[in-house]
Parts: structure tokens; C-alpha cells; sequence
């Protein structure tokens, strides 16, 4: 028996105009008048230094040469801080029923029936007859679309021969699984764990649970026990679609 859900878990740099305040002065020069009465001499305020006036004693004093103030700048405002862009979602598929799988390093392949629930709640599992091909658990997304797609296989046949994932535990990281679909697109999954629950733990979230993008479970039988001649657990492939 494999243990099952109740229900379809279906940049930019902002820019900174920094504004550079020059103060800048110049102070007009001053008249005086001469002793001698020939006139007043006056400044222009194009000169750069004061004119030089006649004393009473005939010697020429200099006006004391205007220094503009230093330019000043206002402080630039800090940057504001970058803002990441936002991740793009894991690649996914449009829906389209699967017809077939194979888990090239294993050689196990077959075509997928569909099954859903049974009236009474629970899992409708594929035949495990001799040479009992997989199915493809109709309430779930279908390989490829986003969320777990979830296929259902024995470990053993009814004769004692192997089932269909009977060799699941021998996938490695990097071990594929592809999926036929109808619409001839074939959605390729990378192996990444497998996990082994007991039944009644079993974690129907964590196995059937929405995920943010496509991914595949494969669910078998495990801990078979030889004095009830039952099997006591699942095991579970976790495997993630290649874009």
C-alpha cells in the first residue's frame, strides 16, 4: 500500500543628482579723494585689486587686495543601497498528461496508466502483476507543470519477481528520469535523494506538498517484514525538473 494525500495541491541603481553649491565674493573697491584736489580716483569692479590713491606725501599706497572665500561644496547624499533583483521562477512546463517514463541508468521503463483516489479516500495504486506498468497519480500536477508530479510503481511483482521501481534505491545524484507526454515534450528530472518512511509517518505535506517549481516524486514500497509478509514503508524519490 502506498500511502497518499486527501486532496490536489494544486535591479536598479537609483541614481543621485549630487549639487555642488560654489560661493563665490568679491567686495567692490573703495574712492578716495587726493590732497591736491585733482580729482577722485575711483575703482572699477571689473579690476581685480583695488586702484592705488595719491597720499599728501606723493607716495601711492596699495588698497589691500580682496580674497574671495573659498568654494564650498554641500556634502553628497550616500547612495541608497542597491536593491536586488527579484529571483526568476524555476522553469516550468504547460500541462500535458504523461504517456511513459524510463530511469536510463536502471532500464526500467514502461508506459503510465492514470490513477486518482478510490471512493473511500485512499490511494488507487497501479496493478502489480507481473510486468505491471507504473502510473501517474491524477490528482497532481502532471510532470513538468509546476508542483510535485508524483508516479506510483512496485518494488516487487505478485510472482516474487521485481516490480517496476524495484531498483529505485540504486539512483545516484545526477541519474535522470524522463517522462513522455502527450504532447511529445519530454520532461527530464535530475535525482536528487531518496528518503524511506514508515507508513503510518508518512509525510503526506512534505511528499504532496506545493512546491516553486517542477519536481517528480516516485513512491514504492519498502521494509518489507517476512513474518507478516507486509511492507511497513514507503520509499521516495525527490527529483527535480532539468530546464
Amino acid at each position: 500500500m502506498i500511502s497518499s494525500p486527501s486532496d490536489r495541491r494544486k535591479h536598479h541603481l537609483v541614481s543621485t543628482a549630487v549639487a555642488l553649491l560654489l560661493l563665490t565674493g568679491c567686495s567692490a573697491p573703495t574712492s578716495t579723494d587726493s590732497d591736491t584736489g585733482t580729482g577722485t580716483v575711483t575703482g572699477t569692479s571689473a579690476a581685480p585689486t583695488a586702484t592705488p590713491s595719491t597720499t599728501s606725501a606723493g607716495s601711492a599706497s596699495a588698497a589691500p587686495v580682496a580674497t574671495p572665500p573659498p568654494a564650498t561644496s554641500a556634502p553628497a547624499p550616500a547612495p541608497a543601497p542597491e536593491t536586488p533583483p527579484a529571483p526568476e521562477p524555476p522553469a516550468v512546463l504547460p500541462a500535458s498528461v504523461p504517456v511513459s517514463f524510463s530511469i536510463p541508468s536502471t532500464g526500467a521503463r514502461s508506459d503510465l496508466l492514470s490513477t486518482g483516489l478510490r471512493e473511500n479516500g485512499s490511494l488507487e495504486v497501479p496493478p502489480d502483476g507481473p510486468g505491471a506498468p507504473a502510473s501517474w497519480y491524477n490528482q497532481s500536477p502532471t510532470p513538468g507543470e509546476r508542483g510535485p508530479a508524483v508516479l506510483l510503481g512496485h518494488v516487487n511483482a505478485t510472482d516474487g519477481g521485481p516490480g517496476i521501481f524495484a531498483n529505485l534505491r540504486s539512483l545516484t545524484t545526477g541519474d535522470t528520469i524522463e517522462v513522455l507526454r502527450e504532447d511529445g515534450s519530454t520532461a527530464t528530472f535530475t535525482f536528487n535523494r531518496g528518503e524511506q518512511y514508515p507508513k503510518n509517518e508518512f509525510p503526506t505535506q512534505k511528499v504532496y506538498g506545493n512546491t516553486a517549481g517542477a519536481e517528480l516524486r516516485l513512491i514504492t514500497c519498502d521494509g518489507y517484514d517476512p513474518e507478516t509478509g507486509e511492507f511497513d514503508d514507503n520509499y521516495v524519490i525527490y527529483a527535480t525538473l532539468v530546464p
